[in-house]
């Protein structure tokens, strides 16, 4: 334990666990929102097409990250619009937009003179780098995310499980389809730091299935989510300093363990609930 408190003198643990608690609730409330929706592929669509955002905000000497998020939510607002308003299939749509942002990306990093950056930072993450500035945009993101789920829980929800039934109750489902949208992109895109492209989605969908298999209730899954998150970010940092590993990958590592967990306790409480019925209608 005195090691683990040691470790909160230096600044970049201390970043790290300020990320990973604000990663936690953006990731949690928006992965509620992707998992009850099940737009995971899209969400991953838009995870590789900000790469090509990063790629030309290098290129063009600007921070990687606010070009990535400047492309992930034109990405995001593409493939809504395209997948609505045309007869191409929404899964062409994101295969095309996935492979046009990583080839675009890739081009533009080794078209820029002098030092090429390692891919491996965007594509896996590193949460220990986490800076000042990438702190201040997880912590505007989190402050936006309670703000509008607050104002439009109920016509998010309406959205997120009935599209047709929400326009029946004269909710603007076009935009609050494309705020959501415009949303889950910033929150992919502000936690590439955190966990890097490859395994961002992760964030936004394992801690959220943990959390569904023990309550429907969407608030519920909510604070679930952001819990999980929080429990699987703090045990990946520890591994990640033990055994001297990349943060993202273990945290991600984490997450999967603990969702082995929870299905064992879940079979557990299910075979336990068979048992007891049995028995009272044995008694009965």
């Amino acid at each position: 334990m005195n090691s683990i408190f040691e470790l909160f003198q230096y600044q970049f643990f201390t970043n790290a666990v300020f990320a990973a608690i604000m990663a936690s609730i953006t990731c949690g409330i928006i992965g509620s929102y992707i998992v009850s929706r099940r737009i995971v592929f899209i969400s991953g669509g838009i995870t590789h097409a900000s790469f090509g955002g990063i790629g030309i905000a290098w290129y063009m000497g600007l921070n990687p990250i606010l070009g990535a998020a400047l492309f992930g939510v034109l990405s995001a607002f593409g493939i809504e619009w395209l997948s609505k308003k045309t007869d191409v299939r929404q899964d062409s749509v994101i295969g095309i937009l996935w492979a046009l942002g990583m080839a675009l990306g890739i081009i533009f990093i080794y078209m820029t003179p002098g030092y090429a950056p390692n891919l491996m930072s965007f594509l896996f993450g590193n949460i220990l780098t986490v800076g000042s500035l990438d702190l201040w945009l997880l912590l505007g993101l989190s402050i936006l995310t309670i703000l509008i789920f607050a104002m439009f829980l109920k016509p998010i929800l309406y959205v997120a499980f009935d599209e047709e039934f929400a326009k029946t109750q004269r909710i603007p489902v076009h935009f609050i389809s494309y705020l959501m949208i415009a949303l889950v992109a910033l929150a992919i895109v502000l936690n590439i730091r955190v966990v890097g492209i490859i395994l961002v989605i992760s964030f936004l969908t394992i801690p959220q299935t943990i959390a569904n298999m023990f309550t429907k209730d969407f608030k519920r899954m909510i604070f679930g989510s952001i819990g999980f998150g929080l429990l699987g970010s703090f045990i990946g940092l520890l591994v990640s300093y033990k055994i001297n590993a990349p943060s993202g990958a273990t945290i991600i590592f984490s997450f999967v363990i603990l969702f082995v967990i929870a299905k064992l306790v879940q079979l557990s409480m299910i075979a336990i609930r068979r048992k007891e019925g049995i028995k009272g209608e044995k008694i009965g």
